[in-house]
């Protein structure tokens, strides 16, 4: 468990299981004559770090603070709201304590591994703690000072935290008034939403979110906003034209912690020698299938995501990935990820062994994806285990485009939408399908033209004749 505790936090440092089940402040030590002796640990101020909440994640922002400067502290409580490069995380502390320094304020930005907090043992130590802090930050915008003489105090020990999903908050008191909250309660926000009220002066209080479990999102802030200036236009004014919402012109925006891992990974993807393939595939079985089975609960999403798993089980270079660049793995799971646009960003959530799931049960899952993804609270095997990825602009009239291949990945493809077109029989008649554009970007490492036509002729095979999708 140390191993993976160690793996999860992206440092070496995890409490031995001797330490943890010694007295408090307590640590035995050997006597030169081979007797032993209890002796106090000096340390009892200990530092919060910032967490690895994923694999590609180097920094970490401060969403909010769920607990003040001063606040007791208990083994498993959250602590801190972090949003890494894809979520947002609830971080936990392993020790009872004091928060007794907040080194990071919200908004903050803090690479992995860094303090962000002291906890102190005892409210004794506090005054120590926050001294500490001060001395920190000092040296942080100094040049470092000589090397002190040796102290009896021994220097802050690092907190192994736990992370979990953001979660509703639970009513406590607390000794003051937080500043991200409202009147005391805790508003739970995206952050994105955060910003937009900031910049449209809206009040966060008043707001009654619409994502998972009243989460408030961009959209319901500038419902609030759209609402609050209708309300003070006066009646048959016309308001000239104005640019969207939340956007003003002529600023220079900094990246959101997701965009910076965006461009990071499209950067990476440039490394890699891609190579495209179209294809043409007519849907008027599939679209018939859907409309049939739509009311059960059934997503096209799922329909396609469905589709492509089972071709690939034919076709298994092309759900395979290259890292390293001398050779590649043909990976044993079918796990389709498929981009959706949410507040500030991208992300892929993973439909797991979509070859095996049925359609039900996939679309089901599918839901629950997407509004875990919208309100970041993805866990991280539910969006960076995808082999193969969609990309479907269809919804959006978009007839083809070409889609950039994620790192890490063998393939992915781009889906347009199905529209009618006048086509030619085998016997030169004149007819109308319904036939969309799919067009495959892939790692020409592993992947060459021969196994892409292979495997969008099988696709197109299943989609025009769709009975083994649902079952």
């Amino acid at each position: 468990m140390s191993a993976q505790m160690a793996h999860l936090l992206g440092t070496s440092f995890v409490p031995s299981a001797t330490a943890l089940r010694r007295g408090p402040g307590l640590h035995a030590v050997t006597g030169r004559n081979g007797s032993s002796c209890a002796t106090r640990i000096q340390a009892k101020i200990r530092e919060i770090f910032m967490p690895a909440l994923s694999s590609t994640m180097t920094e970490g922002k401060i969403v909010s603070w769920m607990k003040s400067e001063g606040d007791k502290l208990s083994k498993g409580e959250s602590v801190v709201v972090v949003e890494s490069d894809k979520a947002d995380m609830d971080v936990e502390t392993f020790y009872d304590g004091y928060l007794a320094a907040i080194m990071v304020d919200e908004g903050g930005v803090a690479p992995v591994g860094s303090a962000i907090a002291l906890l102190a043992e005892s409210e004794a130590e506090i005054a120590e703690a926050k001294s500490k802090a001060s001395a920190n930050s000092s040296s942080s915008t100094s040049p470092p000072p000589p090397p002190p003489s040796p102290s009896p105090v021994a220097e802050p020990e690092k907190i192994a935290v736990n992370v979990a999903p953001v979660a509703p908050p639970v009513a406590v008191t607390v000794a003051s008034t937080h500043p991200a909250s409202e009147g005391g309660k805790r508003v739970v926000a995206s952050p994105y939403a955060k910003k937009l009220a900031k910049e449209l002066k809206v009040e966060l209080g008043r707001i009654v979110g619409s994502g998972p479990m009243g989460r408030i999102v961009a959209k319901d802030v500038e419902a609030a906003a759209s609402t609050a200036a209708a309300d003070l236009a006066p009646i048959g004014s016309s308001a000239p034209a104005v640019a969207p919402a939340g956007i003003e012109l002529g600023t220079v925006v900094p990246f959101t912690t997701m965009q910076a891992a965006v461009s990071r990974n499209m950067l990476e993807s440039l490394a890699v020698p891609s190579f495209r393939v179209g294809y043409t595939i007519t849907t008027n079985a599939l679209d018939a299938l859907y409309k049939k089975i739509k009311s059960k609960g059934v997503t096209m999403t799922a329909l396609l995501a469905k589709a492509t798993a089972l071709a690939l089980v034919k076709h298994p270079v092309v759900n395979s990935s290259c890292r390293d660049g001398k050779s590649f793995t043909y990976n044993s799971s079918i796990n389709i990820a498929v981009a959706v646009a949410i507040d500030g960003g991208l992300i892929t959530p993973v439909l797991q062994d979509a070859d095996k799931v049925d359609i039900y049960s996939l679309s089901r899952k599918w839901k629950e994806l997407v509004d875990k993804a919208r309100a970041k609270q993805l866990q991280p095997h539910e969006y960076n285990t995808g082999t193969f990825t969609l990309s479907n602009l269809g919804m959006f009239g978009v007839d083809r485009f070409d889609a950039i291949l994620p790192p890490g990945t063998g393939a992915i493809m781009a889906v347009g939408a199905s529209q009618p077109t006048v086509v030619a029989s085998k016997d030169g008649r004149i007819g109308m399908k319904n036939q969309m554009q799919v067009n495959v970007t892939a790692d020409h490492r592993v992947i060459y033209g021969a196994d892409l036509a292979s495997f969008l002729q099988t696709l197109a095979k299943i989609i025009e004749d769709p009975k083994d999708l649902t079952f």
